[in-house]
């Protein structure tokens, strides 16, 4: 039972080492006091958080989401335009291709 405690222990202790070394600790300490140091108290604690931290508000990722989808519907049909005239390109080389060019 010991042992599992100190395998335990000695997990939360890298992770907290692995966190530190990569800036997470000190840029979550930093948005966190600049949070706390706000006189009005934005609407939404985690919106703030993620601006701070470079991510997406929620409206900019709902607009990303549209925009992917729009996105994805264009290349959808751009894509079944391209078959389509690869397709007419085929049948048209078939049809100029006369029968004594075949033997």
């Amino acid at each position: 039972m010991m042992r599992y405690q100190e395998e335990k222990e000695a997990k939360k202790e890298a992770f907290r080492k692995y966190l530190e070394s990569s800036g997470v600790l000190d840029a979550l300490t930093k948005v966190l006091v600049a949070l706390y140091e706000q006189n009005e108290k934005p609407s939404s604690a985690l919106e703030f958080v993620q601006q701070k931290l470079g991510g997406p508000t929620v409206s900019e990722y709902e607009k990303l989401q549209s925009e992917i989808s729009d996105l994805q519907t264009k290349y959808n049909e751009l894509l079944s335009k391209h078959e389509e005239i690869c397709n007419e390109l085929e049948e048209l080389k078939n049809l100029n291709t006369s029968p004594k060019d075949r033997h």
